[in-house]
């Protein structure tokens, strides 16, 4: 059996650039899933879980509009914009349906892309997410956040954000995703930093299409996350029809670096079985 190989490609859609890992299916039935990084990562935080699909699955990690290698094209970011692109970069590689998988920003984008073109979606993995838009303070946070960049750089933002998006037994223990996602921030440009925390300040409320969702859907969130609250996950799975609901011990923001095994065990009997 040939072995199968992740390939990074660029492609031209609309006003940019966009960046892609891609590892190609080899047996029948296909089918896709395409994942959706977190704020201010890339798409070199899906590797594990690329590596580990089985062989009728082509995985796709992108990344997003002015993340990781995608150009930022006009520069006005908002997440609508950054689900459009999606929907453009899925008819330019002719993907008629995919599962969308989708931490954190990842996960308002596919719940937005949802509600954009429903037809295309054949199922939705959801981590560390919600669909509530921000309330006052939680704007007045991104705006601060701008402003702090914007006058200390990206280093200390880099490291004030692991201690919020790891648990201390990651911080502990995964030396090599702390470093990941350290690199990853200090990649992106500031512009692009605080374009997002604006567009993630100014996104819509997803609530009302969760009734709505037709398609097989997992839920999972890092039990110990301190960004995402718990409430608002079991809301979410609950609003859901028939959405699977998993709590992983000892993670915090970002459990498919701080689990590998566990998520990447669910994600594949969730492809397997359920789409």
């Amino acid at each position: 059996m040939a072995e199968r190989i992740i390939k990074s490609n660029k492609i031209r859609v609309g006003d940019l650039s966009i960046a892609y890992h891609i590892k190609k299916a080899t047996e029948t039935p296909e089918k896709t899933i395409i994942f959706l990084h977190g704020f201010p990562f890339n798409k070199n935080m899906w590797r594990d879980q690329l590596e580990s699909l089985e062989d009728n699955i082509t995985g796709i990690a992108v990344d997003i509009r002015g993340h990781g290698n995608s150009t930022k094209g006009h520069g006005f970011f908002s997440i609508d914009v950054f689900a459009k692109d999606l929907g453009a970069f899925m008819r330019k590689l002719e993907i008629e349906s995919a599962v969308l998988c989708g931490i954190s920003m990842g996960g308002y984008i596919a719940l937005r892309a949802y509600q954009l073109f429903p037809e295309k979606i054949s199922g939705l993995i959801l981590c560390d997410t919600h669909s509530k838009a921000d309330d006052n303070a939680g704007k007045q946070k991104r705006f601060d956040a701008v402003q702090a960049v914007l006058q200390h750089g990206r280093r200390p933002y880099a490291i004030g954000f692991i201690g919020n998006v790891f648990s201390p037994r990651s911080v502990e223990d995964k030396p090599d995703a702390v470093e990941l996602i350290k690199s990853s921030i200090r990649r992106n440009s500031i512009s692009s930093i605080c374009a997002t925390l604006l567009a993630l300040a100014a996104r819509t409320d997803t609530t009302d299409v969760l009734a709505d969702i037709k398609v097989p859907t997992l839920v999972i969130r890092g039990k110990e996350d301190k960004i995402t609250p718990a409430e608002l996950m079991g809301e979410l799975a609950k609003k859901i029809k028939g959405a699977t609901y998993l709590e992983f011990e000892h993670c915090g923001h970002l459990p498919n670096l701080e689990d590998v095994e566990k998520f990447n065990l669910n994600m594949n009997t969730f492809l397997q079985e359920k789409i």
